[in-house]
């Protein structure tokens, strides 16, 4: 699978994510499907806040603290996808853009990516859905022709950990909410 960290038997594969709620999460997963992403199974839809990582197993107790007091010390907020972008030729990718909530992604993404989490980002950060990636350019096209009137709407107000399984498949272990806690 591309663009993972390698892992040790002691460490776990996490990522932070937003995941799309439904019904838009089950019509993103199937776009995926539908433009030939070998990866929509495996991987749930999401605006990925913290991209793949490894952290210690025994430090993974620390990191949940950590993403809970980040969480909470965002307020919940709207989202809007519409239309595609790409990150072609940079990256075969092709995503529903964020068109609402881009700043407060902005925010989430740097509250979390602090502490234990505080890797450095192989790409600026740009909050999207990806709709497919590593795909022929005959299939990135239909994607990027087939999400352009793509819209939907939704609150977001938690943030989940997901962990990538032995089995190739990103799972998420934890929600946390957004504003919930005093982030003291």
């Amino acid at each position: 699978m591309p663009n993972l960290p390698d892992r040790t038997d002691a460490q776990v594969r996490i990522g932070v994510a937003i995941a799309v709620p439904p019904p838009f999460g089950a019509e993103l997963g199937e776009s995926r499907r539908r433009f030939g992403d070998p990866q929509a199974d495996a991987i749930p839809p999401h605006i990925t806040v913290l991209g793949p990582s490894v952290v210690e197993r025994d430090e993974l107790a620390d990191t949940i603290e950590h993403l809970r007091k980040a969480a909470a010390s965002q307020e919940p907020f709207h989202v809007v996808l519409r239309g595609a972008g790409t990150f072609r030729p940079v990256s075969p990718v092709v995503f529903a853009q964020v068109a609402v909530g881009i700043a407060e992604c902005e925010r989430l993404e740097a509250a979390v990516r602090t502490g234990p989490l505080d890797f450095p980002l192989r790409f600026n950060y740009h909050p999207h859905v990806t709709v497919a990636h590593e795909v022929s350019d005959e299939l990135l096209d239909a994607a990027f022709d087939g999400m352009a009137d793509y819209e939907a709407t939704f609150s977001v107000d938690e943030v989940h950990l997901f962990e990538h399984g032995d089995d190739g498949v990103w799972r998420p272990v934890q929600g946390f909410p957004l504003g919930s806690v005093d982030a003291a």
